[in-house]
């Protein structure tokens, strides 16, 4: 029997915080603060969009959940460390990270440096793995991939030019390059190491990779509309920042009705490209309304 989306991500986060935590290392081997401080950033927390995205991307192609994991694993560590590093003062500045202490508030500035790091250098330890792919070439691509997204070319470089706009107008598309690279980036990967962990032609990986293009930008708008609309108890970190920080966001620039209907429109532009694969893609639309409809 076909579960039911919320079922069948319920069950798949609960699996998934059971393999980092016996993938993260222990918090009793040395250096131990170093550990906790790693287990504390990523466990117990989140939405795991990025795994949720691999499974369903791997499910489509006939991917083992095995080999999944490792690239689900990776790319949720990439997200943690840029977590952390993001709201250390000399980012964004912030004390409230999914519902608790912020890394460097809990431990320190030295450790929390250390746990991005920590994280980053686990995340391609993973994709190395000999149980993630019997072809060589492959792994490598994979590899290339997730350091294509995550460095200057993505998510590194989009939060650099984060932080070079703050008190700048930026028009919506400077707008958009900004978060395709911050945010998108990373959501991109997600969808494509799923697929390259089974069978997929080249056809299917450009469908997949324009369907997570649209979603990486459409959750990015979301988050702009929920910071300037949902407290912070039902956010898990500190509502309104952006807007104290005189960040430009989808809000600011186009209003909230006009940033609602763009989400609108990249969700079904996002739909538009699954249309030919029928029901093995279902859980990939089911995560693009989740996307673009979620509250938190």
């Amino acid at each position: 029997m076909t579960l039911v989306f919320q079922d069948w991500a319920s069950a798949q986060q609960s699996r998934f915080e059971e393999v980092l935590k016996q993938w993260l290392p222990q918090p009793d081997v040395a250096p131990q603060r170093l550990h906790q401080a790693m287990r504390y950033s990523v466990l117990d927390g989140g939405k795991r969009v990025r795994p949720l995205l691999a499974f369903a991307a791997g499910e489509l192609v006939g991917a083992t959940v095995e080999r999944i994991d490792h690239v689900a694993a990776a790319v949720e560590l990439i997200h943690a460390y840029s977590l952390v590093h993001d709201d250390m003062p000399c980012m964004d500045d912030d004390v409230l990270r999914r519902g608790k202490p912020t890394c460097h508030v809990r431990y320190d500035e030295a450790t929390a440096l250390l746990v991005g790091d920590s994280l980053q250098t686990l995340a391609f330890q993973f994709l190395t793995d000999p149980a993630l792919s019997d072809r060589p070439l492959r792994q490598i691509e994979m590899v290339r991939l997730l350091a294509q997204a995550s460095g200057s070319r993505g998510m590194a470089g989009g939060q650099a030019i984060d932080l070079d706009s703050v008190g700048k107008p930026l028009s919506v598309p400077e707008l958009e390059f900004m978060h395709i690279h911050k945010t998108g980036a990373l959501i991109r990967a997600a969808v494509l190491l799923g697929a390259h962990c089974g069978e997929a032609d080249q056809r299917l990986l450009e469908r997949l990779d324009h369907y997570a293009k649209c979603i990486g930008l459409a959750f990015q708008v979301v988050d702009d509309v929920l910071d300037a609309e949902a407290d912070t108890a039902t956010l898990g970190k500190t509502a309104g920042k952006d807007a104290d920080n005189d960040k430009p966001t989808y809000v600011t620039l186009l209003g909230a009705a006009a940033a609602k209907r763009m989400a609108a429109d990249l969700h079904r532009e996002a739909l538009e490209a699954l249309a030919e694969l029928g029901a093995p893609a279902q859980r990939l639309r089911e995560l693009a309304d989740f996307i673009v409809l979620r509250k938190y």
